[in-house]
């Protein structure tokens, strides 16, 4: 194994679980409900179609964007004290222990990844970011992840993807990538269709616990 690569929303930073109260708050004036499994089915992919589906839900009493900045402030709120996710921190530190080449793929922009990643001071652990900026399609497709292992210069079956997105994990297999997937709570529902390794946190397994898994029991590359 020679890289991981990193999710970010939801799998390094919690936004999803606050993304999704901050939507009920907007939406609760307008007697929309909106369940968490609904909502977990656009996690990890465009927000465009979220938004419409909203807008449809409401009406038209309040439009996309309106939803959307709304949203957002409370967003802001949520996050000023947010912190990363168990384990993040000592993977990152293992990898480059390890010598791995460490990597994130998000559908997120650059411009609301980075101001995160500084504010959590793990940045220049980074050494291939590819953003929504950087490809046609986001996930569900792997144009991400293949980004990312292609600047690397190594296979797909050189790395380990993390996910916590059913949208997420589709991509990094499409790449044909080994997949753990870390669920967070706004995900844990979700039918996960195929992947290598489930984690509850990074805290479950050391990263190199993880890698002797996948390197030791997964060498026919058998998903569940």
């Amino acid at each position: 194994m020679k890289a991981i690569i990193f999710d970010f929303d939801g799998l390094i930073l919690d936004t999803e679980t606050a993304w999704y109260e901050a939507y009920s708050e907007v939406l609760k004036p307008y007697n929309v409900i909106l369940s968490l499994p609904e909502f977990a089915t656009f996690i990890g992919t465009v927000s465009e179609e979220f938004n419409e589906f909203l807008e449809t839900q409401t009406q038209g009493k309040i439009t996309k964007k309106e939803i959307r900045e709304k949203a957002m402030c409370i967003h802001k709120k949520k996050m000023e004290k947010a912190v990363a996710r168990e384990g993040v921190q000592e993977y990152l530190e293992e990898a480059k222990k390890l010598g791995l080449k460490i990597g994130l793929a998000t559908s997120t922009t650059r411009d609301w990844l980075i101001p995160f990643l500084e504010k959590l001071q793990i940045l220049n652990y980074f050494e291939v970011i590819q953003t929504r900026d950087d490809v046609a399609k986001v996930k569900p497709d792997p144009a991400l992840y293949t980004n990312v292992v292609q600047i690397m210069g190594i296979s797909p079956q050189e790395a380990i993807a993390f996910e916590d997105s059913a949208n997420g994990t589709k991509a990094a297999i499409a790449a044909d990538l080994n997949c753990v997937i870390i669920p967070n709570p706004a995900t844990e529902m979700l039918v996960f269709e195929k992947y290598h390794m489930r984690l509850s946190s990074m805290k479950e397994k050391k990263l190199s616990e993880v890698i002797d898994f996948i390197n030791h029991f997964s060498n026919d590359r058998e998903l569940f």
